[in-house]
């Protein structure tokens, strides 16, 4: 009787790694847009973490002020990958209903 049980639960947690290879897979061609400074700079970024495009206002651009273009695009990388990785978790649980993997996202 165990052993059904178990062979039960085996396909299931088979059927849910698939169906989380296929998400991930999904997730990578999306992307999530992250804006900072008022939207004065605004980072696309794909579900790889990978940099799609970069909009910077030019009215924001200041040679004599490089360090907070630089800074603006730091925070702009960093919550557009906060973003992905809340997407991820987010279609993940749909999978694991809510269950936490350790180590999945």
């Amino acid at each position: 009787m165990f052993g059904g049980n178990m062979q039960g639960m085996m396909k299931k947690v088979e059927k849910m790694q698939k169906e989380m290879e296929r998400l991930q897979n999904e997730l990578k061609n999306r992307t999530v847009e992250a804006g900072v400074g008022g939207g004065a700079l605004t980072i696309t970024i794909n579900g790889a973490k990978i940099v799609q495009s970069v909009h910077i206002d030019p009215k924001i651009v200041d040679p004599e002020d490089t360090e907070m273009l630089e800074d603006l695009i730091v925070a702009a990388v960093n919550e557009a990958n906060k973003k992905v990785d809340e997407m991820m978790s987010e279609e993940m649980s749909k999978i694991t209903n809510g269950m936490r993997i350790p180590g999945l996202f």
